[in-house]
């Protein structure tokens, strides 16, 4: 039978429930377990995916389709879990399911309430989340934090669903945090005791307490931790902020016997060894990097660090991969249009995410023509393929107003335009072209070149397209359209030949790269701004005085 753990969040958001789910995930398949790992998320959009990045960070999108919550990408990175449309519910996925069933009759008269229905409901994705019938342990995060109103449908569906289990089935973590006041030098319990206090209220009393953490927590502190919140010592963790990289976490939690520690209580082979050594490998070449290289990331929401959360950590794989440390350039496309290309001096590539809306169209094109003229290495994701075509258009095939019916519905040359599939679409949330896709590569391509293999599958998320009413002439320009969908014949991927760098995809590489797997184009891109950024450094030293 699947074991069962349940994480849950004190005293503020944003303390890593995702990053230490994941952890743990990877933690225990080290120790030979199958795993599976589910976000339950307690807001009202049944999903992320008509939420502002600035709302909500980027939308992961799984395989089957589903848009998701972006600690989903945790998920992916650390663990082999197979992630799906059932690894991340919503309050509003979890209503919608209840209001169908109630128009549908289901419940044959009865009054539909939030207990039984909601909980029951909840705990029926709790279930459902197990991919496998032979998943040892299932690991499911609950969103949000404890005392907020909108977790209590989740919190008490736990509750219950800890009782129809025996004890030695379920374990529950709580992650909290001990404030540092360094006005008073002093680092404070108390936040954690209430937190744990409300999990208790509801009926929830934590199995270990993970405390996140800025500075060391002392013994005399975690035995207080203990003592108030009826946890024994040795299941009070220290999580302190890691040095260089969130790839260590796993390794630091398995330093303070989280791995023993769960084992014993679920009652799991507690003398399996926690094999990390290629885990650690991993980290130690990411602290050996001897080379560099600086990368500009050309974007809509680049404020918010999380809108582009598995683009920056696929170019940290490809940076270990390639031995190298890369340098983030954060760039806003609208202030490209401001203040010129002079933003994207120094840099060593060039890469432009996908987004929505018109807001920085322009910057990106911009941004692109000027690695193009300069031989920047170039990479182009979803919506930055497609400004890559509409360059190309522009400013080698002599298409001055060439654009996209995404934002200029009356363009006389549309090289981007809406897919035939989606022109009776009404709706906004999951009615994209989304999940995983075939796409045939060409031969003598780079992008065949990278991948090793003729064909590939990988996750989609748009409803724009190449128009293929323009491919003959973009190829007469020197673009050469390497990636096609066999099935309905879509251009997936472009390149320019004559170029150190330039690829754009329709898809989302950033979805299955992972520090031991790093993506191929991303392996290929930081390659190629490494060899940039090495020919700069060649050409500023001094030549060396010849000797006769």
């Amino acid at each position: 039978m699947t074991k069962h753990i349940f994480v849950t969040g004190g005293v503020v958001s944003s303390l890593g429930k995702g990053l230490t789910s994941a952890a743990l995930g990877l933690i225990l398949e080290r120790r030979g377990l199958k795993v599976s790992v589910q976000k339950l998320d307690p807001y009202i959009n049944v999903d992320p995916g008509t939420m502002s990045p600035f709302q909500h960070g980027e939308v992961y999108v799984t395989d089957d389709g589903a848009e998701t919550d972006l600690d989903l990408g945790h998920y992916e990175r650390f663990t082999n879990a197979k992630l799906t449309k059932e690894s991340n519910y919503t309050t509003g996925k979890i209503y919608q399911s209840v209001i169908r069933k109630e128009r549908r009759g289901d419940y044959l008269g009865r009054t539909v309430q939030v207990i039984p229905h909601i909980t029951d409901a909840i705990k029926e994705a709790i279930h459902a989340g197990v991919s496998d019938e032979d998943v040892d342990v299932a690991i499911t995060e609950i969103g949000g934090t404890v005392g907020d109103i909108e977790s209590l449908p989740f919190l008490e569906a736990i509750r219950q669903f800890a009782l129809e289990l025996p004890a030695e089935d379920v374990l529950f973590v709580h992650i909290t945090l001990l404030p540092f006041l360094r006005a008073s030098g002093e680092m404070k319990t108390k936040p954690t005791q209430q937190s744990v206090g409300k999990l208790r209220e509801i009926g929830i009393q934590p199995d270990i307490l993970i405390c996140r953490t800025e500075q060391p927590m002392t013994e005399d502190m975690a035995r207080k931790i203990s003592l108030f919140c009826n946890v024994r010592r040795k299941a009070v963790i220290e999580e302190r902020d890691v040095e260089n990289t969130i790839y260590e976490v796993p390794v630091e939690l398995v330093r303070k016997n989280l791995d023993r520690i769960v084992a014993a209580h679920l009652h799991l082979p507690s003398d399996e060894p926690t094999d990390l050594s290629d885990w650690e490998a991993m980290i130690q070449r990411f602290m050996a990097a001897d080379k560099e290289c600086e990368i500009a990331v050309v974007g809509k929401y680049i404020e918010l660090h999380d809108a582009y959360k598995s683009i920056y950590e696929s170019l940290d794989h490809a940076g270990i991969a390639n031995g190298a440390k890369v340098k983030l350039r954060k760039v806003g496309a609208e202030s490209l249009c401001d203040q010129g290309t002079q933003l994207l001096e120094g840099i060593d590539g060039l890469l432009v995410p996908g987004g929505f809306g018109e807001r920085g169209l322009e910057g990106k094109i911009n941004a692109i023509q000027w690695a193009r003229e300069n031989g920047i290495p170039f990479f182009g994701i979803c919506l930055g393929m497609q400004c890559a075509v509409i360059e190309v258009a522009r400013n080698l095939m002599g298409l001055e107003e060439a654009h996209t019916l995404e934002h200029t519905p009356h363009t006389p040359d549309p090289v981007i335009h809406l897919m035939e599939s989606q022109e009776e679409v009404s709706d906004k949330g999951g009615t994209m072209r989304l999940g995983a896709y075939a796409c045939r590569l060409a031969e003598g391509s780079r992008a065949r070149e990278l991948y090793g293999r003729a064909e590939i599958s990988e996750r989609h998320r748009h409803r724009f397209e190449v128009n293929n009413d323009y491919r003959e002439r973009l190829t007469r320009a020197g673009l050469t359209l390497s990636g096609t969908n066999p099935e309905l014949d879509l251009v997936e991927i472009v390149e320019l030949r004559d170029h150190p760098f330039f690829i754009g995809v329709q898809f989302h590489p950033e979805f299955k790269s992972s520090p031991l797997h790093p993506h191929p184009i991303f392996r290929g891109f930081v390659a190629a701004a490494v060899a940039h950024s090495a020919s700069r450094g060649a050409a500023s030293r001094p030549r060396e005085e010849s000797r006769v």
